[in-house]
């Protein structure tokens, strides 16, 4: 991967925009995807993701823009000319061919000999775990296998680049989980290049190198699954990327290693040393498994003090659990504190569980709070993923 880094891109996206009558779909995206990573573009419905691949395959022409492939402008070449291969997520297999033969169809239309296509296919098979099925029709399949066939005959004519729409989108959690760990393995295995459109956050930091967060047709970040997760950008990036408690406030004094933000509510919290200076409106964001409860004398007394001291500790707000869940690895917590903000707290093996109505204090470490800009309107980022996509 490191020797790619330097390399001619494997798929170079400049200003890529679509325009569907009124509705700017994608716009002006620019993204450098490595030689051999895996890839994903990640956002909610509607954001562009799944257009923006469908312009990378050749399935959509974009309205303005360029697609590169290993420096090649491929922009106006048909799907057939291009060295990608797409994966869909309704598997898009034919119904009247067995397994071979929906494996080789594309080796067929491409003339190969009798002994290559069934080396290659065999391959195929072999390399998705379907070895021994290749006679099944595709209704005699799983969901899961049907999928496998789809990868199986997306991968057997050797494309640069693989292009997965939500390929897992139809399966039921147990399967889709199995097979992330597949495809991973799989994408290892063949070292080409995997772009991946999801809409499932966890399924996009379990599989990739890289992300693209896109929102509004636009790119909000792009970064590691550990960048995305530690350091978003902005508060749609933060709430999108896991569970993020957002704080709004403004800045009441800044040092060395801390600062303290008096929040919406009038609560005090300490925040991380780098923060705007005093005076200034922030977001404060706290993941719920960086902060720590601590049972206080009162049991289930309503919470009545604004209470935290920021200046003396990490000791933050103070307030009463509201809901509780189990969650098998840990218990979350929801606490309502004493300006009526809502809090999220995520307990690992906890020694004790707090019951409903329990007086808590909230505590996190300065450094394990991030402060974001306050504005976050879609497009806000569209500079600085063009500046992303040039030093990526």
């Amino acid at each position: 991967m490191e020797a790619a880094t330097n390399a001619v891109p494997e798929i170079r996206l400049r200003d890529l925009t679509k325009q569907f009558r009124e509705v700017l779909a994608v716009d002006h995206v620019n993204l450098e995807i490595r030689t051999g990573e895996f890839f994903s573009l990640l956002g909610p419905s509607g954001c562009g993701k799944t257009t923006t691949l469908r312009m990378m395959g050749g399935l959509e022409a974009p309205t303005s823009g360029t697609v590169e492939i290993r420096g090649n402008d491929v922009t106006r070449q048909p799907p057939e000319r291009r060295p990608v291969n797409t994966v869909f997520q309704n598997y898009a297999l034919f119904p009247h061919l067995n397994v071979f033969e929906n494996v080789a169809f594309g080796l067929r239309r491409r003339h190969e000999t009798k002994d290559e296509i069934r080396r290659r296919v065999g391959d195929a098979l072999a390399l998705v775990r379907l070895t021994g099925l290749d006679t099944r029709s595709p209704d005699r399949l799983s969901g899961g296998q049907q999928q496998r066939v789809a990868l199986a005959r997306a991968l057997v004519c050797q494309p640069m680049v693989l292009l997965l729409d939500e390929p897992l989108g139809a399966l039921d959690l147990k399967l889709r989980k199995q097979l992330q760990v597949e495809l991973k393995r799989i994408q290892r295995e063949v070292g080409i290049t995997f772009v991946y459109v999801t809409h499932d956050q966890e399924e996009a930091l379990t599989l990739s190198d890289r992300i693209a967060v896109m929102r509004a047709g636009q790119v909000e970040q792009l970064g590691s699954p550990e960048e995305l997760y530690d350091r978003p950008r902005n508060r749609f990036v933060a709430g999108f990327i896991g569970t993020t408690n957002i704080l709004d406030g403004e800045v009441v004094s800044v040092s060395q290693d801390r600062s303290v933000v008096r929040l919406g509510t009038g609560e005090l919290c300490p925040g991380p040393g780098r923060a705007p200076a005093a005076g200034q409106p922030v977001e404060l964001a706290i993941r719920p498994e960086a902060i720590e409860l601590r049972a206080m004398p009162g049991g289930a007394e309503r919470a009545s003090s604004l209470g935290g001291s920021p200046d003396g500790g990490a000791s933050a707000l103070r307030g009463n659990i509201e809901q509780s869940a189990y969650l098998g690895t840990g218990i979350s917590y929801i606490v309502r504190t004493v300006g009526g903000q809502l809090v999220t707290v995520l307990c690992t093996r906890p020694a004790d569980r707090f019951d409903t109505g329990d007086l808590v204090e909230l505590a996190w470490e300065p450094a394990s709070a991030l402060v974001l800009a306050p504005t976050d309107e879609p497009g806000q980022a569209a500079a600085q993923s063009k500046t992303d996509a040039q030093e990526a």
